[in-house]
């Protein structure tokens, strides 16, 4: 297949899905005159008008919904074509480009890039470390990586692994500042609060199913996670930390979990995740695999320390 016609096709498909022209461009990594003119091509190839255009709405014609089901097969046939010649010559190929985390530099992706290089010598790893929510159209990643709660997006979701919150200090802080017995306790003692990518007003705070709101008054606001780990771990004061970061050191016997009773969660109660998002569209095998390889490195992290 001609991959002028691919692109169209690709093009069509994500207007039908997105209904929009402007959502589809963004989805696709392209702009809107660019997917417009390929919907129009397809038309004009196909000698039926596929899709009605208003100011409110991008709607399937008769024709558009005859021909998407067959675009939609289409486009799957390619893409375990790419896989299957991707699987022929020995290995992946190709770049990797994504961001993650400070935190996941130092925990966890130093081991899962380290086997995945081995098993694929010929794919190239790109990898940003920013605690921003970066997007990954606009920074042209294959995916990007974040923690919390994943917010709505026209972005696809690629759950990693679920994780609690707790608060942890020092044995060295707690025994110069004393060990609080309660949340009230709190805002006598040096709080670290990491800011970004943004900064939270209140931590939530759950206890047999009820939630307690706190908005903390901060000693230490830091930008960086990995900042937030450290000086906790130095004796600056008490943070907020991924159970797979603190209980290991709780075991190591260099953190201490603050108010044990209580797991920080969102405001109605929930859980956070590590989370990759990426535009709509089939990913890449060796993306794909290297997103499988993260899920296991993370899960497995978490387990250790459970």
């Amino acid at each position: 297949m001609a991959l002028d016609m691919l692109r169209e096709i690709q093009a069509f498909v994500s207007v039908a899905h997105k209904r929009s022209f402007v959502a589809a461009a963004r989805a696709l990594g392209r702009s809107p005159s660019a997917v417009t003119r390929a919907v129009q091509t397809l038309e004009d190839n196909a000698g039926s008008k596929l899709l009605n255009r208003n100011a409110n709405a991008v709607t399937l014609t008769e024709a558009g919904e005859r021909l998407l089901p067959h675009a939609e097969r289409l486009l799957d046939v390619q893409r375990d074509a790419a896989d299957e010649l991707a699987a022929l010559s020995g290995s992946a190929q190709g770049w990797v480009r994504f961001a993650v985390p400070l935190l996941l530099g130092e925990q966890v992706l130093p081991g899962v890039l380290a086997e995945f290089s081995q098993r694929h010598p010929q794919v190239t790893l790109d990898v940003q470390y920013s605690d921003d929510a970066l997007d990954p159209l606009q920074g042209k990643f294959d995916f990007v990586v974040r923690g919390a709660f994943p917010q709505s997006s026209e972005l696809i979701g690629y759950p990693l692994w679920e994780y609690r919150r707790y608060l942890y200090a020092s044995p060295q802080y707690l025994a110069r500042a004393g060990t609080p017995q309660g949340l009230e306790a709190l805002a006598e003692h040096a709080l670290i609060v990491h800011t970004a990518p943004r900064i939270l007003k209140a931590w939530h705070f759950c206890r047999d199913g009820v939630i307690t709101s706190l908005r903390p008054q901060p000693r230490l606001r830091l930008g960086s996670g990995v900042a937030v780990y450290h000086s906790t771990l130095a004796g600056a004061g008490i943070a907020r930390l991924a159970d797979w970061l603190g209980e290991a050191q709780v075991k190591a016997g260099r953190l201490v979990r603050v108010c044990p009773q209580y797991r920080l969660t969102s405001s109605s109660g929930h859980d956070p995740q590590m989370h990759a998002l990426y535009p709509a569209g089939e990913l890449p095998a060796r993306v794909r695999d290297l997103l499988q390889a993260l899920r296991r490195a993370g899960k497995a992290t978490r387990s250790q320390t459970q």
